[in-house]
């Protein structure tokens, strides 16, 4: 595979991975313009740490060491949904605060939502030689600015805004919620199974 090709594979598996990322990240930045918290460098620091470590676990695990069994990764869905509930008794200006105000919150729920980054970036970091890995792993870096700065245009953007007036007291805490379901099926449907 040339230098281009993993280029563009990369960006192909960035953002087939991270759409849901671009709404959390939207949803924060919306918040941080609000509220103050977290602050657009907790965003983007959180971000680009959430991202490292799952790009970093997912070396470990392709080069052999599992860290965590797969039936317990899912589990990670139960602190967006955590979060998601706690927001949604929050009364007054609070309402429509994101529910994590720190970078190390950001990361977190970066990592919570990663089940599907790890189950894709496996594989692919399995196969690519060293020189692909880098390119890969640097347009990711790229690309997570990219992410950062098209979501903090959506969380300024006047339509966006007027849908969270309207709606940002029990949005926010649903679509955390919802984050945290769809990580948390897999692992409920094959303990059901």
């Amino acid at each position: 595979m040339s230098v281009w090709s993993a280029g563009l594979s990369a960006v192909a598996i960035f953002a087939g991975t991270n759409v849901d990322d671009l709404l959390v990240l939207t949803v924060l930045f919306l918040s941080g313009r609000r509220s103050g918290r977290p602050r657009r460098w907790q965003i983007v620091a959180g971000q680009y740490a959430g991202i490292a470590a799952l790009v970093g676990v997912s070396a470990l695990v392709a080069a052999g060491l599992l860290l965590v069994p797969d039936r317990w990764t899912g589990l990670l869905g139960l602190l967006p949904i955590g979060l998601g509930v706690k927001a949604l008794f929050r009364r007054g200006d609070d309402a429509q605060r994101a529910p994590v105000t720190s970078a190390a919150g950001v990361a977190a729920v970066t990592i919570a939502n990663g089940a599907d980054n790890i189950a894709v970036y496996v594989p692919v970091l399995r196969v690519l030689g060293p020189g692909e890995a880098a390119v890969t792993v640097a347009a990711f870096a790229a690309l997570v600015a990219v992410w950062c700065a098209v979501a903090a245009w959506l969380g300024g953007h006047p339509r966006v805004v007027r849908l969270i007036d309207r709606a940002g007291h029990w949005l926010v805490p649903v679509v955390f919620i919802g984050i945290g379901l769809v990580i948390l099926a897999p692992t409920v449907a094959a303990a059901i199974g």
